[in-house]
């Protein structure tokens, strides 16, 4: 996911943000207090001054263990999210305007993530988009919920096999998830803020 951070911060650059605002690299640099855990460490982290305008994650799923790395994976973005709008909310962020949080999230696209799997429904039935689908779907889905319920203002999901992946090479398997429209949406809404301050 390095080369999609290093995209996305070039593309932040040149929207308009100044080149020493977009954070990318070193521990300290990348750490942002939280609400329900002291600090968070962050992929991409946009601050102007003392205002913190974006963080950005950057998330990969490989094999073999595609169903609890899933699970992995969706419980950390929305507890990140949680965490870090709550921390905004209760003043962490002080001069802050509102924060753009963006999700990116890269599945390996192998057998084993594009097969139907099936559900455990003892108790209650799952949601039906859930059922008998693929990890793919299920991925895609998590990730588009995650956008519609405002836990992210934007995010892309993204699919790559280990052979094209080392080439640079995805596919994007939804328009309303793309790489694209994440990229834009981002640049957009980080570029206002900036403006605003």
């Amino acid at each position: 996911m390095d080369g999609f951070s290093e995209l996305v911060a070039r593309l932040l650059i040149d929207a308009g943000i100044p080149k020493p605002a977009v954070l990318r690299h070193g521990r300290e640099e990348l750490t942002l207090p939280g609400f329900f855990r002291p600090t968070k460490q962050w992929n991409l982290v946009v601050v102007s001054g003392a205002a913190l305008l974006a963080s950005v994650e950057f998330k990969s799923l490989c094999g073999p263990s595609f169903g609890n790395n899933y699970n992995n994976r969706i419980e950390e973005a929305v507890g990140s999210a949680t965490d870090i709008w709550t921390a905004y909310r209760e003043g962490a962020f002080q001069t802050s305007p509102r924060l753009v949080l963006g999700y990116a999230f890269l599945l390996e696209e192998a057998d084993a993530s594009l097969r139907p799997v099936s559900v455990r429904e003892k108790h209650f039935p799952v949601f039906s988009e859930y059922r008998g689908v693929s990890y793919a779907v299920r991925c895609e889905e998590s990730v588009r919920r995650l956008v519609r319920e405002r836990c992210y203002d934007t995010a892309c999901f993204l699919l790559s096999n280990r052979k094209a992946g080392a080439r640079g090479r995805y596919r994007e398997p939804a328009d309303d998830l793309s790489f694209e429209r994440f990229a834009r949406t981002l640049c957009n809404q980080v570029l206002g803020a900036f403006r605003s301050l």
